[in-house]
């Protein structure tokens, strides 16, 4: 296996966590692992499609068997674009138990164990009437593009940013798998996206290419490196991540000055790298 690309980083100074209190009530069935072996200094934090799965698909039992014993080691979280419920099926409806902290739409929904910690609206951000400007504008443009099917839910309004699928959400694997192959010969996502900066060069908004067949937007700063403010007080920090390129949608946390950053491929060199750095003894 070819070595893995990685940034090296110096470990950050402490920053301010937000927190919440906790709710004994939902978390009583909460039991996180034993912390007699566990390097407290230590975060892990995984992106979800092509890093803990292949692209929206459930995670191998490899995988589910291999986190449980990583957490005994350091401390794990996730932070995917996707909402918690497509994180729950992909990983399992007990997510939340699996990770220390679990960071939905790149940590604009945020909880520690089972308690949500924090949340942020892009509605209550950017106004109804630029919201309702940019979603028309998405829905005119993908009108006119011609591509060889389009099915259903080409926009997904989420609590922190909104998804735009040229093919529509509801494609079948086969139909995702055959856009995302057209889509690296004709590029629709990344000319879509160059529309958008140009026509609202003036709301402050980011666009990140994910997956395989669409792409979010959502307030400058509100990338995947928003999850860091829940994790700041941890000295190290490392991201794992597939898409890290320039326009990908791990490429602001991958290049932090707060991370340590690891490009993968699939899961199994994600599982790879964590064994060489974390089960040393």
């Amino acid at each position: 296996r070819e070595p893995h690309l990685v940034r090296h980083r110096e470990p950050s100074s402490p920053t301010f966590v937000p927190s919440a209190p906790y709710h004994p009530a939902r978390i009583a069935h909460y039991n996180p692992p034993s912390m007699s072996t566990k390097n407290e200094k230590i975060i892990a934090l995984f992106d979800v499609d092509g890093t803990l799965t292949m692209p929206r698909l459930k995670a191998t039992e490899e995988m589910l068997s291999f986190l449980p014993k990583l957490r005994e080691k350091i401390f794990i979280g996730l932070v995917g674009g996707s909402d918690l419920a497509k994180q729950k099926e992909q990983l399992g409806e007990d997510v939340l138990d699996i990770f220390d902290f679990t960071f939905p739409e790149n940590g604009l929904v945020a909880y520690k164990g089972r308690d949500s910690i924090g949340e942020q609206s892009i509605q209550v951000h950017l106004g109804e009437e630029k919201l309702k400007n940019l979603i028309n504008f998405c829905l005119k443009y993908m009108a006119d593009i011609d591509i060889p099917v389009k099915r259903g839910t080409f926009i997904e309004f989420r609590k922190g940013m909104i998804n735009v699928s040229p093919v529509g959400r509801n494609c079948s694997q086969t139909e995702r798998d055959a856009f995302e192959v057209y889509d690296k010969e004709h590029h629709i996502r990344r000319d879509f996206v160059n529309a958008l900066r140009e026509k609202f060069a003036d709301y402050g908004l980011t666009y990140s290419i994910g997956g395989q067949i669409s792409f979010d937007v959502f307030p400058e700063g509100w990338d995947k490196t928003y999850s860091l403010n829940y994790v700041g007080h941890i000295p190290e920090i490392h991201f794992f991540g597939d898409k890290t390129f320039k326009g990908g949608n791990d490429y602001e946390i991958y290049e932090s000055d707060r991370t340590i950053g690891h490009s993968v491929t699939s899961p199994d060199e994600t599982m790879a790298i964590c064994k060489e750095l974390f089960f040393k003894d």
